[in-house]
């Protein structure tokens, strides 16, 4: 038997490869927050933009640029730009709740500090018209899948995946930094009527 993955859905992992410093993780740990559904959130929603998290945003820019190479590969001069960042605080017991990111293209989660069970969920899109229970689970035939949330790494995915974060197990604080992004520059090609000029 021969079978072929067609059209899947690209999630993309990338490892810092260094400990946060103790400023970058200061920073982070001592935002303002606001409530979210389930957990809490930063009252900074551009938290990427600070001097403190320079290096941080080099490395999830040059992650995002690879990704986007790697799975776009546009035509014309696009690349993606960061709208907005935001830090997520899930304590024991708290969860963050199903959802996607609408206008936004590639969304990144990055987790700063993790318990050991830590999760995160991705959910298929669209109705089954015949369900058929599963003797095994596996990529073809789940409704979700889940991967370890690891300190120092990013997850990129298309944004309207969506995900969710189960109860937290542990006893730290799960904190993670997310972020939107949208193409500009030239999109789609002028000839298929389709031609679209972003921020030139």
């Amino acid at each position: 038997m021969n079978i072929h993955n067609l059209f899947p859905i690209p999630v993309g992992f990338f490892d810092l490869g260094r400990d946060l410093t103790e400023a970058e993780l200061a920073f982070i740990e001592g935002q303002e927050t606001r409530s979210n559904t389930g957990n809490r959130t930063s009252t900074n929603n551009n938290i990427l933009e600070t001097a403190t998290l320079v290096n941080l945003k080099q490395f999830m820019n040059e992650s995002l640029q690879a990704y986007f190479k790697a799975t776009t590969n546009p035509k014309h001069n696009a690349d993606l730009r960061m709208t907005q960042s935001w830090l997520n605080y899930t304590q024991q017991g708290q969860f963050h709740h199903k959802h996607a990111h609408p206008n936004s293209f590639i969304s990144g989660v990055f987790y700063a500090k993790t318990n050991p069970d830590d999760r995160i969920y991705f959910y298929r899109s669209g109705w089954q018209q015949i369900k058929l229970p599963a003797d095994d689970f596996n990529p073809y035939n789940s409704e979700s899948w889940w991967f370890e949330a690891v300190t120092g790494r990013l997850i990129l995915f298309p944004s309207s995946l969506e995900h969710m974060v189960p109860n937290v197990q542990g006893s730290d604080t799960r904190i993670s930094l997310s972020f939107n992004t949208f193409p500009m520059g030239t999109i789609g090609d002028e000839m298929e009527l389709t031609g679209l000029k972003v921020g030139v």
